[in-house]
Order: structure tokens, then sequence, then C-alpha cells
């Protein structure tokens, strides 16, 4: 049996373990510098950046959603962004990350959001399938572009 659940500040620790795991699986742990204090402060903390749900099976903790409103000026309000869906490999195929996704996007109708947006890596062909299969559009024409580093401080410096 699938449960999903908003996740709690006793959470944080199997979150953070998660997030490890999520970002081996993308082949790109070398890039993650969260910390438990991170997430407490912004999910947990005064003013939440995010929300996050557990998802769980058989009492084990199966997986997760990260996610957070993303405003459009052209549709002149809200989409959700999910930031993260991952579902453990043991868990895999009983239908959890589709649970996960279904719950954000219920949250995202209650709260009046036009309809979600993510990014998926362009080798990973069995989430693209899956995407695809429930409707999701991909948008070849768009390139998501990161700013951060020297490139983003020295940006950042010449503001003042």
């Amino acid at each position: 049996m699938i449960s999903i659940r908003p996740a709690t500040l006793d959470d944080v620790p199997l979150l953070t373990a998660l997030i490890y795991e999520f970002a081996d699986f993308e082949k790109e742990r070398h890039l993650v510098t969260i910390t438990e204090e991170d997430l407490r402060r912004d999910g947990f903390g005064e003013r939440p950046k995010f929300r996050a749900l557990m998802a769980e099976s058989g009492g084990d903790v199966a997986g997760y959603a990260i996610f957070f409103e993303h405003f459009s000026t052209w549709f002149g309000r809200a989409a959700m962004f999910l930031e993260d869906l991952y579902v453990r490999p043991q868990f895999r195929g009983q239908g959890i990350g589709k649970a996960l996704l279904a719950r954000v996007a219920a949250v995202a109708r209650k709260e009046h959001c036009f309809g979600m947006k993510w990014e998926v890596l362009d080798w990973n062909l069995p989430a693209i399938e899956f995407y695809r299969s429930i409707g999701a559009e991909m948008l070849e024409d768009r390139k998501l572009l990161l700013f951060s580093g020297e490139a983003f401080e020295t940006m950042a410096r010449e503001a003042f």
C-alpha cells in the first residue's frame, strides 16, 4: 500500500539521505552540498522556500518530491515547479512516482496554479517516456541555463 504525506522536521535526516541517493542516480553527487541545516531552515523554518512529500510503501520510505511555486508572467499566475521526484530503485514500477506527481498536481490545482514544470536529464529515457505517457510536454525549443559560481558572484557584485 502506497501512502503520501507531507514531510516533517523529523524527516530531515532521511530527506537529506534521499537527496544524496537521487544525486547518485543522476551521476551528480559531486555537485550536491545540501545539509540537514539547509533543509531545516529553507523547508521548515520561518519562511519556507519549498515543500516536500514523502512516499511510503509497506511502511518503508520509498521516495520523495520537493516542489515550490514558480510565477509566470505569460499566464499571470504560478505554476508548481517540481525540483525533485525520486523513487528508490527497489520501489520502482509500483506507481509511487505517479502517486507523488499526482499529489503535487493536486496541490498545484488547489492553489490555482496553471500547471507544473520540471526538468529531466536527456539520458533518463524511462523517465522521459513516463512523463510523455501522462501527457507532459517536452519543451524542445527551450534551453535550461545555470548561472552560478564565480560568474554569478562577479555579476552580483557589479550591482553595487
